[in-house]
Formats: C-alpha cells, structure tokens, sequence
C-alpha cells in the first residue's frame, strides 16, 4: 500500500468487500493541500487492484468531511505556483494543467469500476464538495452542509458535478449564491441519496455498502460504465474543460486578486467572511483600488 500523508484507505475488517477511504487531516478540517488529489488517486488504484472489494467509502476524520482548498496555504500565503500566479503575468495554460489534473483525481473516484458513497457529516464545501460529488452516492448526516462558496468570488467548480446531480434551476441557484444546504435539503433536491442522523451515518452507510457489495464486481462494473457514460454524452468532459479554464479566470481577475490579498492581508477567515457575508464584494475599478491599498499595507509590514 502507498504511504499516504493526506489519507488512508484499508478493507473494512469485518466487511472485506468494503473498502473504507479516510481523508486524514482533521487538523486543516481535511482541507485539500498539494498532495490530497494524487493520493486520493492512488487509493482508489489501490482499491481497484484488491479482487474482494466492490464498494469505496469516502469519509472525513474529525468534525467534518472536507473544508476545501486549504486557504491559510493556497489564498493566505505567498506562495508562486500555477493556480495563483502572482510573480508573473497570468498564464492560463500551466494554470488549466495545474488545476485538471486535480480534477481528473478527484475524479478517479467517478471513472474507477468500483461503486463509490461519500459519507457526509460536518461539511462537504468548495473543493470538499467536488470530492463528494464524485463519489457515485452520496450519503449525509441531517445537518451536514454542501456547496461551493466561492463561486461568490474566487472559484468555479472545476468538476462541474452540480448540474449533472441536481440539474440547471437547483444548480443554477447555488452557483448564483455560493449558500449551502443541509443533508435534508439535498435528499428533497435529490442531490444525496439518503440522510439521518449524525449518530445514525456510519450504520445507514454501510448497510447501503454492504447491499452494493453483495452483487458480482462484473455487473456493478458494467452498471456504472452504462450511467457514466450518458453523462459523457451528455458533455461532462467537455463541460470540466470549461470550468477549470473560468475556475483560472476567476482567480486571477480583479475579484480574484482582490480576495487574495484581502487574505494576504487581514488573514484568510477575514476574506471568507467578507465573501459568505453578502456584503457586496467589490469588483472592476473598485477591486483594483483595494489592491492598492492592500499591495501598500503588504508592503509596508514587509509582505
């Protein structure tokens, strides 16, 4: 097995056929950093080469499934790379390459042959929910949350899942206001499968894994191949190109720049509260001149 640092995966011992993949950084809120995407890739290769497991489950250590990006690394730091280009003129293309091959090991969890359930308390939200919502079931406490805030500044949801789960109005609506919903709200929107209580999710989860496990790997195969398949005709490839090209785009635009160095400056909970607050976020002409302004704060404490 891979050693991990984001994550680990193993066969559930009482129920082999189970494999259970734990994304393990309670501390960050299992908040994506540098290595999650790739590892998450090789657990599930790890997964599809053990011949007695049919079913994945996805689920998050600590208080929630997945906070996102880790922001104190990607939006609050200095750091130069491809999805936030500061030292240089925006490139898209390193920034499309960077952020697809994210994208295409999220969806490792999608593609592989093997069922796989998101097992959902706390939090599913920004990059938490793409993981989530690659999974092929999704399964949440009741007062669990999902969505992807900063679709209000700062992100596009690369996967581009919402629309295929929840079709054009209810995703419309939730990329318009950037708000989450509850476990119950997306069982009633049919985004999940199923919702219970907190204390009731590991069971309702793996009687659903269990149920799934029962039938030959072979058809549960061919039964997502079929599935998956209309969503490629139905233009998901085509649809995440897009997403991840708008996804660069709003990062290094006015907004986006805004956002970061509101982050840079005040600390990144400060730029989140600003942009889940419904406060106008500021843009075009007023976005630059708070740039400014916060380049110069920067500057003058020596950032």
């Amino acid at each position: 097995m891979p050693d991990f640092t984001t994550l680990c995966i193993e066969a559930d011992a009482a129920h082999p056929r189970v494999a259970r993949l734990l994304l393990n950084r309670p501390e960050r809120y299992n908040a994506i950093n540098e290595a999650m995407p790739g590892e998450i890739a090789a657990a599930v290769a790890w997964a599809e080469a053990q011949p007695q497991v049919h079913v994945i489950v996805v689920q998050g250590a600590g208080k929630g499934f997945c906070g996102g990006y880790d922001l104190a690394e990607f939006g609050e730091g200095t750091i130069d790379h491809p999805c936030q280009q500061e030292g240089k003129p925006w490139d898209p293309m390193p920034d499309y390459a960077y952020m697809k091959r994210n994208t295409e090991q999220f969806m490792a969890l999608w593609r592989c042959s093997k069922p796989t359930i998101a097992q959902v308390h706390g939090a599913a939200v920004a990059g938490g929910s793409d993981i989530a919502l690659c999974c092929d079931l999704l399964v949440m406490a009741d007062d669990a949350r999902i969505g992807y805030m900063p679709t209000r500044v700062w992100g596009c949801p690369t996967t581009a899942m919402w629309t295929y789960r929840l079709g054009p109005l209810r995703a419309k609506q939730l990329m318009f206001t950037g708000d989450t919903i509850t476990g119950r709200q997306a069982v009633d929107w049919g985004l999940a499968n199923d919702t219970v209580p907190a204390e009731a999710l590991n069971a309702a989860v793996l009687k659903l894994a269990l149920r799934i496990a029962s039938v030959p790997s072979s058809h549960l195969a061919m039964h997502k191949l079929v599935v998956n398949q209309v969503m490629l005709n139905m233009g998901l490839e085509q649809a995440q190109m897009l997403a991840t090209v708008f996804d660069g785009i709003t990062r290094h635009n006015p907004e986006g720049l805004w956002f970061r160095r509101q982050a840079q400056a005040e600390g990144f909970k400060s730029a989140v509260n600003w942009r889940d607050s419904g406060r106008p976020i500021p843009e075009g002409d007023e976005a630059r001149a708070l740039i400014a302004e916060l380049e110069a704060r920067l500057k003058a404490q020596g950032g």
